[in-house]
């Protein structure tokens, strides 16, 4: 979120929440740094492009020299510390960019920057009370997600405006078409879309988690059926503007019924919401239902209105357990 030219915000969110579980709330800039150049080594491992700058970065060439054996641990760390945090923990909360709507900081801070006082970082009481809360454990996979999704698209030489990310409905994953006609996979779809649900269900906002083997592990859903695919009426259904997350008991039952017309503000609003944060996949939902919020709410509007002209019932679930999406009448 903000005017990024680096994945340093990715390396340094999976840091602050790997080094969560020591309990301090002080980290110094050494400690801070293995896990921030361990995280950026690793990535660097399947994708090259860390920086939409031509030039290397020097931290990046630092990270490349330790992959390859070329400098120690130890000098590697030195260098982190010396090069790693210069911009980014300025940076870690500034969210939108000039112009923007959402243009500021976060509401609430993660961390304090006592650097020039005590070389490093303060956790918050705000850092720690996201960290006690059920979705703390799917942050890991969406930071991963997000930053897959970025560094994907620079490889790639895909400009932001087209890019377009599709859904693999047999591996649950999110990929992008390549120039030369081949697919490149990005990340899981849960992944991707946990945190703009709040971790919450899309019907009946029962919490769900996006880590394998758990038994509130989510679905992905088609708010408006696939098997409306037969008919062509409806574009990309297997778009990511139609892809929600679900709890098992509500897509099991929803099953080939489109929803209520009430959710589709809900989905109106969740991809909005989406699209204003900036997310990696921000372009893929405006090149599939349109580029102003008018045309956006009347390519829903049609694709549903010929979705229920089709099915004819809808579904709803018995019981919702508190709310998730703000309705915003401009949304």
């Amino acid at each position: 979120m903000g005017k990024n030219s680096a994945t340093y915000k990715f390396a340094l969110a999976a840091s602050l929440i790997e080094l969560s579980a020591g309990g301090a709330d002080f980290i110094s800039l050494e400690e801070l740094a293995v896990p921030f150049s361990r995280n950026l080594r690793e990535h660097l491992k399947h994708s090259g492009k860390q920086s939409t700058r031509n030039d290397i970065p020097s931290l990046i060439e630092a990270c490349n020299q330790s992959n390859n054996g070329e400098i120690d641990e130890q000098s590697l760390i030195e260098t982190t510390v010396k090069l790693g945090f210069n911009n980014v923990i300025d940076a870690f909360h500034v969210i939108g960019r000039k112009g923007d709507t959402n243009e500021g900081n976060t509401p609430l801070r993660f961390f304090h920057d006592d650097r020039k006082s005590r070389g490093g970082i303060t956790l918050t009481d705000d850092f720690f009370y996201l960290a006690e809360g059920n979705q703390f454990a799917s942050l890991p996979h969406e930071v991963q997600a997000r930053w897959n999704l970025v560094e994907t698209a620079w490889e790639l030489g895909i400009a932001s405006n087209v890019i377009d990310i599709e859904y693999d409905l047999d591996g649950g994953l999110l990929y992008i078409l390549r120039k030369d006609t081949a697919r490149t996979d990005v990340t899981s779809c849960r992944d991707a879309l946990n945190g703009y649900q709040k971790g919450r269900c899309f019907y009946c906002f029962i919490d769900i988690s996006v880590e394998s083997g758990s038994d509130s592990l989510a679905q992905v859903d088609h708010f408006l059926p696939h098997i409306l695919k037969r008919v062509r009426q409806i574009t990309n259904l297997d778009g990511v503007w139609n892809l929600v997350l679900a709890c098992r008991n509500c897509n099991s039952r929803k099953s080939d019924t489109p929803p209520k017309v009430e959710f589709l503000t809900r989905l109106n609003t969740r991809n909005n919401y989406l699209i204003s944060s900036r997310h990696p996949l921000r372009e893929t939902l405006i090149n599939q239902t349109g580029d102003t919020r008018a045309r956006r709410h009347s390519f829903l509007n049609k694709s549903y209105q010929s979705a229920v002209a089709t099915r004819i019932s809808t579904w709803g679930p018995i019981e919702e357990f508190g709310t998730t999406f703000s309705v915003n009448p401009e949304t």
